[in-house]
């Protein structure tokens, strides 16, 4: 008999329920110098356990945005990721187990994406050690596409998260103190906005069909790293055009203007071939330089997923000589690596 059940999208798995573990155990044996796992509680350490006197940055969140969280742990970034099933927030007890796992004595600062379930379980954890570790919370909030979602009050935590968490930990790995470290990353978070769309939707394995539908010639403006919907829907369009979308809300929110200076972001989504993502990235590039805003740093490439979903994102920072400093600073995680 016909049926009209669609067809389940092939994916890398043995089991449903061992696809986080697995890919953290992966994880771990691919990069055994930079990080340790611990299978009880899926977190992700950095090798070699708490730094004395440093500052410790945790950050987690839903599996499927990788290289988001786990990729970022290591020197000069963050020292602890908490990794909940696909799309669904760790618990607190992940957290409070991360906390306490890398408190060096100087502190611990929660980097949190703005998403219900990670802010409410990150609070949590953060009264679980209270008395016994001091802990700091930042959110971060940057993506200007919607002012509220099915997962958020206020804004989405997005690309800046990457940002934010490579700058601070800069920061913290120079030996900064925790006020001092949060008070980067609230600068940070204060001073970038981001924006994506989707040319396709993104497919949870537990699901095994895409989450929306797109037509053939349509283009999804807005979305967020979970699928959600954005703020409309376009006809597919020139690559010059689609990063006009992104770019000008951007450069709107941000008060952005001739003289000034930002590190330049473009994402991918998880499905885009990074040939697309430098044709994005020029089209950003000429934007900004009609406008007279000057490039002065940049990253390309997959870094906050939506599994496999194709399209990009854009995240501006306005930069001074203080970020600038610290986003050169040497990193060396499994994700993002230089200066070492």
């Amino acid at each position: 008999m016909a049926t009209n059940a669609p067809t389940r999208v092939k994916k890398l798995y043995n089991d449903l329920d061992d696809i986080v573990p697995e890919s953290l155990a992966g994880l771990a044996e691919a990069h055994p110098d930079i990080v340790t796992v611990d299978t009880a509680q899926n977190l992700v350490l950095r090798a070699g356990g708490p730094k004395r006197g440093k500052v410790a940055l945790i950050s987690g969140g839903g599996s499927g945005h990788e290289p988001l969280h786990g990729g970022f742990v290591g020197a000069g970034m963050l020292d602890a990721a908490a990794a909940g099933h696909v799309f669904t927030s760790p618990v607190p007890d992940q957290m409070e187990a991360a906390t306490r796992a890398v408190d060096g004595g100087a502190g611990v600062l929660h980097i949190v994406k703005n998403y219900t379930g990670d802010v409410l379980n990150f609070q949590l954890a953060a009264e679980l050690v209270a008395g016994q570790i001091e802990v700091s919370t930042v959110v971060t909030n940057d993506d200007v596409a919607v002012q509220d979602s099915l997962y958020t009050a206020g804004r989405r935590g997005v690309g800046v998260t990457v940002l934010l968490e490579k700058i601070a930990g800069a920061h913290a790995e120079a030996g900064g103190s925790l006020s001092e470290v949060t008070a980067t990353a609230i600068k940070v978070n204060a001073q970038g906005r981001s924006m994506g769309l989707a040319l396709t939707s993104c497919v949870v394995p537990a699901a095994g069909t895409p989450t929306f539908d797109l037509g053939a010639d349509e283009v999804e403006v807005g979305i967020g790293i979970h699928g959600e919907p954005g703020r409309r829907r376009e006809r597919l369009a020139p690559v010059d055009d689609m990063a006009e979308w992104l770019v000008s809300p951007i450069v709107s929110d941000l008060g952005l203007s001739r003289g000034d200076k930002v590190l330049a972001f473009v994402n991918g989504m998880g499905g885009t071939p990074l040939i697309e993502l430098y044709i994005a990235f020029h089209s950003v590039a000429k934007i900004l330089g009609g406008q007279g805003i000057a490039i002065e740093r940049s990253l390309v490439g997959n870094y906050i997923t939506s599994l496999e979903m194709a399209g990009f994102s854009v995240t501006l920072l306005r930069l001074d000589d203080s970020l600038t400093g610290l986003w050169d600073a040497p990193v060396h995680t499994a994700a993002l690596r230089w200066g070492v």
